[in-house]
């Protein structure tokens, strides 16, 4: 049995620390050759530590050397800054890199990697929302160059192994409607960064958690479906689904539906990522059928939600529009953590900059960082 040598880009992060259990739960499949984190050296320095791995690269430079002093052993080469964790995204002894960085940071990684013929299990979703079209070249139909790590496309993968893409009618994505699903929008005016952190369900970052309070979190990942499935926007929808056990589903032609189920567990699709189209051994836990009384269903409210409808006019608008939502919306995220702007006004930011910020360039590498800067100190400044 071949070993897969993996990077972890973002391994200090929440993804990536489950992906190193995996590797622990999995040491004859897998093997870590080279992680990378953002500012937490001490993390950093535990993960050396354990794993060894041949490299290791931190991406704020100024922790560089007290990341080196915490490091016990010589066996890993440490590197430093954002050029590192590019390069080391097309190191020739990598098999798969696993991509859990949070933002636009992670678009170049995915495209090097890519282009140097890695598999690429995708958790950063601003991949495909920013430049999704630049990455059509690598969406073949067969899922085996990029594979998605979040829950709902795992699950939607899994409904579509074995079946032809000609057949499937819809998409339909499962939101857990986050802390505020039965919130009023008066209540929602006074929302603190606690309460928006405090997700039902999920243990998350807190970007991502704060995206799925306000649902731009299934507005994303709509438009991440999009792209890699091949479908069109109107034939992709969010379904509000409290117990978060269904994690999406698929109608065919036909009217058949397959559904993938399980308990909350972000492990799941981080394995299937690295072992499809194989299934691994899990341990973790099942659904208990006994306690299992009812699924409930209800649609998205766009009038308390307006991030989602944000998301699906990006889309629709196409070009740029995706990269300014994103771009404004992780700044809009970012100065509600800070408790500079009050939660509702993450959406109004996001709305105003799509509204201003509308180039008519061809979409390139270069314009995408261009675009994604504007915006950003747009958001900045409302």
């Amino acid at each position: 049995m071949k070993t897969q040598k993996i990077l972890i880009l973002g391994s200090t992060g929440s993804i990536g620390q489950q992906t190193l259990d995996i590797v622990r739960s999995q040491p004859d499949r897998l093997s870590v050759y080279a992680i990378t984190g953002r500012s937490s050296w001490k993390l950093l320095a535990d993960q050396i530590n354990e794993f060894r791995p041949a490299y290791a690269a931190i991406s704020d430079s100024s922790h560089y050397h007290d990341l080196k002093s915490a490091v016990s052993h010589e066996d890993t080469k440490i590197l430093a800054g954002d050029e590192a964790i590019l390069e080391l995204s097309g190191h020739p002894e990598v098999d798969t890199v696993v991509n859990s960085l949070v933002g636009f940071s992670g678009f170049q990684p995915t495209v090097r990697a890519l282009s140097f013929h890695k598999k690429v299990a995708l958790a950063n979703k601003e991949s495909l929302v920013v430049g999704g079209e630049l990455l059509k070249p690598y969406l073949n139909g067969n899922y085996d160059r990029l594979i998605p790590i979040d829950s709902e496309h795992s699950a939607i993968l899994q409904c579509l192994t074995g079946e032809r893409p000609e057949d499937i009618a819809e998409l339909i994505i499962t939101a857990s409607g986050g802390p505020f699903r039965t919130w009023t929008r008066q209540q929602l005016e006074s929302v603190t960064v606690k309460d928006a952190l405090n997700h039902p369900n999920w243990d998350m970052g807190s970007k991502i958690t704060v995206d799925s309070a306000t649902m731009m979190n299934k507005g994303l990942e709509l438009i991440e479906a999009h792209w890699l499935f091949g479908l069109p926007i109107d034939h992709i929808t969010a379904v509000v689904h409290p117990q978060s056990i269904i994690h999406s589903m698929v109608l065919f032609h036909d009217g058949s539906m397959k559904a993938q189920l399980g308990l909350p567990d972000m492990r799941l699709p981080i394995q299937y990522a690295l072992s499809y189209p194989e299934r691994w051994k899990l341990s973790s836990k099942t659904i208990d059928w006994s306690v299992v009384r009812e699924f409930n269903f209800e649609p998205v409210d766009t009038e308390r939600f307006p991030c989602y409808d944000l998301a699906v006019e990006a889309i629709r608008d196409g070009g740029y529009a995706p990269a300014v939502l994103n771009a404004s919306n992780e700044i809009a995220v970012e100065r509600f953590l800070k408790e500079e702007i009050p939660y509702i006004r993450i959406s109004e930011i996001v709305a105003n900059c799509l509204s201003q910020i509308r180039p008519t360039d061809s979409l390139t590498l270069d314009s995408l960082k261009a675009v994604d800067h504007e915006a950003r100190l747009k958001a900045q400044a409302l």
